[in-house]
């Protein structure tokens, strides 16, 4: 069973947590999350690329010389390939690069990503600072004191507008509902804060044996 640190609002480290074996089963399946991050990218392609063909080019209906005689290679039209203002060879084609993955696919690299964070101890439990206003100073010196260094991902209890807007303006930080994750934003981040609150409210917890109460 995996255990991840945990914070409390107010900065205050209190004990460790013990993570959900329903999520996290300590099951890290590469090859699986290699497929699921492949797709995901290719789904981000708009495939909108398009070029025109010698055949599609306007002009060019006759020969530019006669075909013997001028010492010259041999034209058909200067709409060739070779020519400027030119069509392209094998041109590219409006199309769609989605891929589609299976839902069972998906979880299973979820886990994965899930697990290879926890069992590098990049998985971090936190009750989210409360406040009225954003402020990105504020929760930059939380993460901080979380010792947590790069690229970190925050997964909140539903949507959290607050803590949003406090982050949206640093590229080091990203703020996403806990499940709305994708495989490619939990390898994307070194480490992954994850509000409590959510992970005890979400279905693959719902099923874990209650924790005893932290110390206070």
């Amino acid at each position: 069973m995996f255990k991840a640190r945990y914070y409390k609002a107010d900065g205050k480290k209190g004990r460790a947590r013990a993570l959900p074996e329903s999520l996290f089963d300590g099951v890290v399946h590469e090859a699986v999350m290699h497929q699921v991050v492949r797709a995901y990218l290719s789904n981000q392609r708009q495939g909108t690329a398009a070029a025109k063909s010698r055949g599609e080019v306007a002009g060019g209906a006759r020969k530019p010389w006669r075909q013997k005689g001028t010492g010259r290679a041999r034209q058909g039209t200067i709409r060739a390939v070779q020519w400027e203002g030119g069509g392209v060879g094998f041109p590219p084609i409006p199309h769609s690069w989605r891929q589609r993955v299976p839902k069972k696919v998906k979880a299973l690299a979820r886990r994965s990503a899930l697990n290879d964070r926890a069992e590098n101890d990049r998985v971090v439990l936190v009750d989210l600072p409360k406040g009225d206003a954003p402020k990105t100073r504020e929760l930059l010196d939380f993460v901080g004191g979380l010792g947590a260094n790069g690229k970190v991902l925050i997964l909140t209890h539903g949507t959290n507008e607050r803590i949003y807007l406090s982050a949206r303006n640093v590229s080091t930080l990203k703020v996403l509902r806990f499940g709305d994750e994708s495989v490619y934003d939990v390898l994307w981040a070194e480490t992954v804060v994850i509000e409590r609150s959510a992970l005890e409210a979400s279905d693959d917890a719902k099923d874990e044996p209650e924790e005893e109460a932290a110390d206070e």
